[in-house]
């Protein structure tokens, strides 16, 4: 599935809810869904750096896909890292580089997010494009 129908089965998902309360339960639900990082990874190395809560963050390139890992110590954190990996797990690098990531806005996350998270929500966004920009340039010459 491609990152802007994923995108807009969220808005569609978090659009049956007017109140911020229910969006936060269902965040908090969805981060339950989390793809787990395996424990090896759960180390300093892997901690992304710009967050309020700790999130670790682990990717694997695999079949010209990145495949995303992670885990965080806060319910709300790990739902937000689980709805980035819901849109760019599985997607081609150039594709996660390319992706804007609209659906936050539509959602209305940002605006309901405190500065420090929203300083973690870019600081996750840009880790995973790292990330898509490392494997495309490690795999540029296969």
């Amino acid at each position: 599935m491609d990152i802007s129908t994923i995108q807009q089965q969220i808005i569609n998902e978090f659009s049956a809810f007017d109140d911020w309360m229910d969006k936060y339960n269902l965040l908090i639900e969805n981060g339950k869904d989390t793809p787990m990082i395996d424990a090896r990874y759960k180390t300093n190395n892997h901690l992304i750096n710009g967050c309020q809560s700790r999130v670790w963050l682990h990717a694997e390139y695999q079949d010209g896909v990145v495949r995303y890992t992670a885990d965080s110590d806060a319910v709300i954190t790990r739902g937000i890292i689980n709805l980035l990996i819901r849109v760019l797990s599985g997607q081609r690098p150039d594709d996660i580089l390319a992706a804007d990531l609209s659906f936050l806005d539509s959602i209305g996350l940002k605006e309901h997010l405190s500065p420090t998270r929203s300083n973690g929500l870019v600081s996750m966004i840009r880790q995973m494009k790292l990330y898509a920009q490392v494997f495309k340039m490690k795999n540029a010459d296969q």
